[in-house]
């Protein structure tokens, strides 16, 4: 066998193997919803496929997707630069780390949906109280890890930067940041993908503070879909999209990560 034939032979074995447990569970919930009622209200898949069709056609799932991913790429660049910014001169400076670490750790452990109330009061049931919670929620994981990479920079290369009379904002850029740069794509990683669950919850309380009619994104017609209409076909769907859209994130980010920084792999 030639060399591009086993190659396709090992991918084609490779999506096989990733492939054989979703479509084991696929056909076990066709199995059991055949036994069930013909107007029983539970999700089987034929009914999920056509519903995803009709949604993605005529019933505005790609547009709600986009919306939802608008806010998050807006918060997550917010969270991004101050976590970054912040997280440099904890790193580098210890009377920057000593003063902000104990605010930020009083934050931290706070959930991003506790502090709905407020972004409501203050914003309104609309996208502005969504950014903050996706940028709020964000920014820790890019915060501590920019930390850990700025503390895990071996200090003989700061030295040598400032022996060579290399300023210290020129340190910063040139020898600290790139130094930190796989914490910080990591953290950025994992930002990302609380970023996207925070917005779908956000999405989801403001639609029930507003009424349904508020915030609008895939985590309002989530709140629709369950609130006024009760149809359980259409949630697995907006689920089944909410999973997939995190999972192409999660493989961007991983892909930024080989490319940026190859020695990691």
């Amino acid at each position: 066998m030639t060399t591009a034939t086993l190659a396709s032979t090992g991918r084609f074995s490779r999506v096989l193997r990733a492939g054989a447990l979703p479509l084991a569970l696929l056909i076990a919930w066709q199995v059991w919803t055949l036994n069930l009622p013909s107007n029983s209200p539970a999700p089987m898949p034929l009914r999920v496929l056509h519903t995803a069709v009709e949604l993605v056609t005529h019933g505005g799932l790609l547009d709600a997707l986009v919306q939802s991913l608008g806010r998050v790429l807006a918060g997550f660049s917010v969270a991004l630069l101050f976590g970054v910014v912040i997280g440099l001169l904890m790193g580098s400076s210890r009377s920057v780390r000593e003063n902000l670490d104990p605010i930020f750790e009083s934050f931290r452990p706070i959930a991003p949906m506790a502090i709905l109330p407020i972004a409501i009061l203050w914003f309104g049931t609309g996208t502005p109280s969504a950014l903050a919670i996706v940028a709020y929620a964000s920014f820790f994981p890019v915060l501590i890890n920019t930390v850990h990479g700025v503390n895990r920079i071996d200090r003989k290369l700061v030295l040598a930067a400032q022996t060579m009379g290399v300023s210290r904002l020129s340190t910063l850029l040139r020898v600290i940041l790139p130094g930190a740069l796989p914490s910080v794509l990591l953290g950025s990683r994992l930002a990302m993908g609380v970023a996207w669950t925070a917005i779908i919850a956000a999405e989801l309380a403001v639609g029930a503070k507003s009424g349904g009619g508020g915030s609008g994104g895939i985590g309002q017609m989530m709140f629709v879909f369950y609130a006024y209409s009760i149809d359980l076909n259409a949630i697995v769907v907006c689920m089944i999209a909410v999973g997939l859209v995190a999972l192409l994130i999660d493989r961007i980010f991983r892909t930024a990560e080989s490319r940026l920084i190859p020695w990691k792999h």
